[in-house]
């Protein structure tokens, strides 16, 4: 049984995952087919963007399925953190942007799900928080990496440590959300945004995600070549040319993706 939900709303593409009586737990059947999705929306140039939310309202993702895991050995967590390592990488790498529209609960492997996402669009009921200690483990799912990149590392040993939930007001004012929706309009609110982002050329799009994910950490010279290589990529582009004659005639650009 497939656990996520597919639907397009053009030119965005529209995943649930589809789990709510188990709150949308992160499941390895789960993992595979958001590595799957990722890729598949790559390859799709009818999709300018993608925005991922959990069935109902109680739940973006709780976590890990732990019922799951309680059979494991240790490889079989071994190859698990494997898998989840590689399947969020697909979605950081998806070349169309990722939404996260967390309507609920974003705990653990969801908030960690999350955080691979591009942006996050926060309901003002949810929470937001990487819980593991709590139970004995540390986040795995590339939390104590992305978190500290995002908020910064004091804020980030505060959550990890902790092991709290942080509420949509703070996680807007940390970083850790990007936009907070209006009660139950998370998903309308991401699918808003990706609207918003698939307004712009895709070419364009695509190398400045990439642009970012490159130079963000390395040192300034070095960031600035990386963000030139990427710019170098639109140069021969249709779409660099009809962005210029649109702006010269005063009238939205056509744009057709090459």
């Amino acid at each position: 049984m497939a656990e996520l939900s597919v639907s397009d709303r053009p030119p965005i593409r529209v995943l649930e995952i589809d789990g709510e009586a188990r709150m949308n737990v992160l499941s390895r059947a789960l993992v595979a087919e958001l590595s799957a999705e990722a890729k598949r929306a790559a390859a799709d140039a009818a999709v300018r963007a993608v925005v991922l939310t959990g069935k109902g309202t109680r739940a973006f993702c709780a976590g890990a399925n732990l019922k799951e895991r309680r059979s494991w050995t240790d490889d079989d967590v071994r190859r698990w953190l494997v898998e989840l390592h590689t399947a969020l990488r697909e979605v950081e790498r998806c070349p169309k942007p990722w939404i996260a529209a967390v309507n609920g609960l974003a705990l653990g492997g969801g908030c960690e799900l999350a955080l691979a996402c591009d942006l996050r669009v926060v309901d003002p009921a949810a929470q937001m928080g990487l819980t593991e200690t709590r139970i004995g483990i540390i986040p795995g799912g590339g939390g104590t990496v992305r978190l500290p990149r995002l908020v910064g590392l004091g804020r980030a040993r505060d959550m990890i440590l902790t092991a709290r939930r942080v509420p949509a007001d703070e996680a807007l004012r940390i970083g850790l959300a990007d936009r907070v929706s209006a009660p139950g309009g998370s998903l309308e609110a991401a699918v808003a945004l990706g609207n918003e982002i698939a307004a712009n050329a895709p070419l364009s799009v695509a190398a400045a995600k990439a642009a970012i994910a490159d130079a963000w950490d390395l040192p300034l010279d070095q960031a600035l070549e990386r963000e030139r290589s990427h710019y170098e990529t639109l140069l021969p582009s249709a779409d660099r040319l009809e962005g210029l004659q649109a702006f010269a005639e005063k009238r939205p650009p056509k744009w057709t993706g090459k």
